[in-house]
């Protein structure tokens, strides 16, 4: 169970932060915008901790984002919006509403039966924000990550029927992606190739949505790879006492794949 009183002291610490008399000159002068980077980041912290495994860290990271949250009620609240108990509220009732086969008597059904019930709720929830925002893409937020926006704005089209059939049309539309882009890098249209390049990841996230793989973390470990390679190459050169700009790319080549075969190994 939650306890209250550090919810509470955390709630009321920010208060105190954001008091235009006895708060920090720093905590007052920030608006939604201003700790919007921080709240992304903070976010991003989170999954480096998940990923290495560390509850330590993680446990402070999570504090670290709840902070963001209690600091943008407190921002709110200063504005006569809304406040922390009115965001927690928010989202329990969300969930309750959203899990009729936990929370009600509604029957368990099958799994495409509770994917097409949650779609049917959420669309709901978006027509009534106002027509405004009653189209199937219109909430997905345009801060998200652009290839996780694109994950998701395929997984919303997909679930309304607007879907390539399977694998194979997918590759196809890729190679396709690719050989436009190649015409234009070898045209010199490089205004045209940037939007053929959107155009390839585009397509990627949608192999990537098929194979339920998410891009972002399949990306970070390719990036992890690559930095511990990289490093074996490095600490292979100062062993020669050599630097990477001092030696040639076959070298680096060779102890590239050196590092590759004792990963395999």
């Amino acid at each position: 169970m939650v306890d209250e009183t550090a919810v509470s002291r955390l709630i009321e610490i920010m208060a105190r932060l954001r008091d235009k008399e006895r708060g920090c000159p720093w905590d007052v002068q920030q608006t939604f915008a201003s700790i919007a980077p921080y709240t992304i980041e903070e976010a991003y912290e989170v999954v480096d901790a998940i990923e290495r495994g560390d509850l330590a860290d993680l446990r402070e990271e999570l504090g670290d984002l709840l902070l963001q949250v209690v600091f943008h009620s407190r921002i709110a609240e200063e504005q006569g919006g809304f406040d922390f108990k009115d965001v927690a509220n928010a989202i329990s009732d969300k969930m309750v509403r959203r899990h009729p086969h936990v929370f009600a008597d509604a029957a368990d059904g099958d799994g495409a039966a509770k994917d097409a019930a949650w779609e049917a709720l959420k669309a709901q929830e978006r027509a009534a924000k106002g027509a405004a925002r009653a189209g199937v893409l219109d909430d997905v937020p345009a801060a998200m990550p652009a290839l996780l926006r694109a994950v998701k704005l395929t997984k919303r089209a997909a679930r309304v029927g607007f879907d390539w059939p399977d694998f194979a049309t997918v590759f196809a539309k890729l190679r396709e992606e690719m050989a436009e882009m190649e015409v234009e890098i070898e045209a010199g249209e490089l205004d045209k190739a940037r939007a053929e390049f959107g155009d390839v990841l585009f397509v990627c996230a949608n192999l990537a949505r098929k194979l339920d793989i998410d891009p972002e973390d399949a990306l970070r470990r390719t990036n992890a790879k690559f930095i511990r390679r990289f490093g074996f190459i490095e600490r292979e050169l100062a062993a020669r006492g050599k630097r990477p700009e001092q030696t040639s790319l076959a070298e680096m080549d060779a102890l590239w794949d050196q590092a590759k075969g004792l990963e395999r190994g």
